[in-house]
């Protein structure tokens, strides 16, 4: 690939490698590489565009905590409440099996083998059910 970047970038290399070029296929190249130059100065106006906007919000922010007499320092010293998120499911069946092992499930995914093999030997979930 250097190699390669060595030839395109070294005016008499380029010129050397494509000397045994038509014309058509020359305009071709030209074509080629004035649409990926296009799609790059696209792509870096959109990043470019998206940093200005971070730094925008960045200053919004820092408004806010002016206006609100707080450092950054006090929002990396403030506690972190946990919401209630993360409850378990309640439990909807139960089966003991010949061990005398306890088997929960809450109905949600997929079913254990123990309730499946209950289930091909004739129970019902609802004998299982809490």
């Amino acid at each position: 690939m250097s190699e390669f970047l060595d030839i395109l970038t070294h005016g008499r290399r380029l010129q050397g490698a494509v000397k045994e070029l038509s014309i058509t296929e020359l305009e071709a190249v030209q074509e080629k590489l004035a649409s990926i130059i296009a799609k790059r100065v696209e792509k870096e106006k959109v990043e470019e565009q998206a940093k200005q906007e971070k730094f925008k919000k960045i200053a919004e922010i820092q408004k806010q905590l002016e206006e609100a007499g707080l450092d950054i320092n006090d929002l990396k010293s403030a506690p972190v409440e946990k919401n209630g998120t993360g409850k378990k499911r309640p439990i909807k069946f139960e089966l003991t099996d010949e061990n005398g092992n306890v088997h929960r499930w809450t109905g949600i995914g997929r079913m254990p083998r123990v309730y499946k093999q209950a289930l091909e030997n004739g129970k019902s979930l609802e004998d299982f059910a809490i």
